[in-house]
């Protein structure tokens, strides 16, 4: 349910940038009216004012509706948490390192295992 949410509220998203992007500024009629280029654009100089800005207030409407209704499933979420299952355990601290005394012989290192070597390539 969230991921079909998510994807109506993705396309909502592109859709309110794209009609944002096609109204015309305040500052475009006084342009107009003057024989400016921009008398020239799609929708003509008065532009489709209320046209636009009901498809404008549909598709905000439903950018927030879609907004609440993801931030609710998120905050309802009832699969496991990554945040609650990553507390540190917790551990007994190792004892303090005994000390050396002057005089004291220190015995050589174990060897370790031997390094691997990888097979030669054919």
């Amino acid at each position: 349910m969230s991921l079909a949410l998510a994807v109506i509220h993705i396309v909502v998203c592109f859709l309110l940038i794209l009609i944002v992007l096609l109204q015309t500024g305040k500052g475009a009629d006084i342009g107009a009216a003057f024989g400016g280029g921009s008398s020239q654009t799609l929708f003509g100089s008065a532009g489709p004012g209320g046209f636009l800005t009901k498809i404008t207030t549909g598709v905000a409407i439903i950018f927030m509706v879609t907004s609440i209704g993801l931030a609710y499933f998120a905050s309802h979420k009832t699969g496991a948490s990554i945040i609650k299952d990553t507390r540190p355990k917790q551990t007994v601290p190792a004892p303090p390192p005994t000390p050396v005394e002057k005089g004291t012989p220190i015995a050589p290192a174990q060897p370790g295992p031997a390094p691997l070597t990888q097979p030669p390539a054919k």
